[in-house]
C-alpha cells in the first residue's frame, strides 16, 4: 500500500514509519524536518507543515490511507479533515488520545478527578478531533487511542483492542508501547474494523 504518515518524526510517527516499512508499504513521511529520517528504498520525505491543509493536498493525492499523528493543539480538526477529503484519499486514521476513553458511563478520563493539568488542554483538543471526526460521513475514518500511559517500550504483538473504555490491567494499570501502538495502527490500516469508529489498544 501507499501511506502518507503525516508527523511522521515523532515518538509515535517514526514507530509508525517503521512498522510500515517493516510490512513492505511505501510511505511518504510528512513532517517540518522529515529528510532527518533514516533513508529507505520505500519511503519518501516531505518537509510540509501540517497546519497549512492546502500545502499538503497536492502530497496526499494518489495514497491509499494518510494517518495523522500530530499533536491536537498544532492543527485546527477541520485543516487536516479538509485537506484529506481535498486530496481525494478516502481511508484517514488518526493517532488518538486517552483523555477521551470512558473510564466510567458517561466520564471521560480528562473529566476525572486527578486528572494532570499539565495534560488537560492537549486531551480536551483530542476530544474535540474526535466530536469533528464523528460528523464526518463521506471520509472511511478511524482513531486510535492508546491507554493511559503512553512510552516507549518493547514491540511485542501481544495487546488487546477495546472500543470506547479506558482498558486497565488487573493491577489497574493502563498502558501500551508505542511499538505495540504502531502494530495495531496498521493492522488496522491493512484489515479495517472500525471505519467510522474510535477503539483503544491496551495490555
Amino acid at each position: 500500500m501507499k501511506i502518507a504518515i503525516v508527523g511522521a518524526t515523532g515518538n509515535v510517527g517514526s514507530r509508525l514509519v517503521d512498522e510500515a516499512l517493516s510490512r513492505g508499504h511505501h510511505v511518504t513521511a510528512i513532517a517540518r524536518n522529515a529528510t532527518r529520517l533514516s533513508p529507505d528504498k520505500n519511503l519518501a520525505a516531505v518537509n510540509a507543515d501540517a497546519g497549512v491543509g492546502k500545502s499538503l493536498v497536492p502530497v496526499l493525492k494518489g495514497h491509499d490511507a494518510v494517518i495523522s499523528s500530530i499533536k491536537f493543539r498544532e492543527v485546527e480538526p477541520g485543516v487536516l479533515i479538509g485537506g484529506v477529503r481535498e486530496s481525494g484519499v478516502r481511508r484517514y486514521l488518526v493517532v488518538g488520545g486517552a483523555g477521551s476513553l470512558e473510564v466510567a458511563p458517561g466520564l471521560a478520563l480528562v473529566d476525572a478527578p486527578g486528572f494532570p493539568a499539565l495534560y488537560r488542554d492537549e486531551a480536551l483538543a483530542g476530544k474535540a478531533v474526535l466530536d469533528a471526526l464523528r460528523k464526518v460521513d463521506d471520509l472511511d475514518w478511524t482513531m486510535l487511542s492508546p491507554s493511559a500511559l503512553f512510552t516507549a517500550g518493547q514491540r511485542t504483538g501481544v495487546f488487546r483492542l477495546g472500543g470506547n473504555a479506558l482498558l486497565t490491567t488487573a493491577d489497574g494499570k493502563s498502558w501500551i508501547s508505542f511499538e505495540d501502538f504502531a502494530i495495531a495502527l496498521l493492522d488496522e490500516v491493512e484489515q479495517p474494523k472500525h471505519v467510522r469508529a474510535r477503539f483503544t489498544v491496551g495490555y
